[in-house]
């Protein structure tokens, strides 16, 4: 499970990896939260599921990415890391551990999950995506 920065002339890139589609999805995860938050450090003060939809891996990826930006716009929720992860038939069913975003100093830059680039793809007997973020 892993994740790298890729260079792109104005937005984020990157790629992430797993051994299971679960496991690509949670590399996809932290390395949006590393763009949102950067270095700072979350504290695990509540806990919040959500259910998303998707009509394929490209699909459930983008849902499940833009969660995390409703969380933090809409609910003033900062992630810190992710409880549990379940994903099945182009569901997920996922538990996300953070702190309300107003008692940290941070700059969020990115504005949305793009399809631009988008992939998911079976690699190496695991899976691998790419993703733009658009700050």
């Amino acid at each position: 499970m892993s994740y790298r920065f890729l260079s792109h002339t104005a937005d984020v890139k990157f790629r992430a990896d797993g051994s299971s589609l679960e496991e690509m999805f949670l590399s996809a995860a932290e390395a949006l939260n590393e763009t949102i938050r950067g270095e700072i450090t979350i504290l695990e003060q509540q806990e919040k599921t959500f259910e998303i939809e998707g009509t394929d891996n490209e699909s459930l990826l983008y849902n499940f990415l833009e969660e995390f930006l409703f969380l933090l716009d809409a609910e003033d929720f900062l992630t810190f890391s992710i409880k549990s992860l379940d994903i099945n038939e182009n569901k997920i069913n996922c538990t996300v551990i953070g702190d309300k975003a107003d008692h940290y100093k941070f700059t969020n830059d990115v504005k949305a999950i793009t399809y631009s680039e988008m992939f998911v793809r079976e690699k190496d007997g695991g899976f691998e995506c790419q993703v733009v973020l658009d700050v």
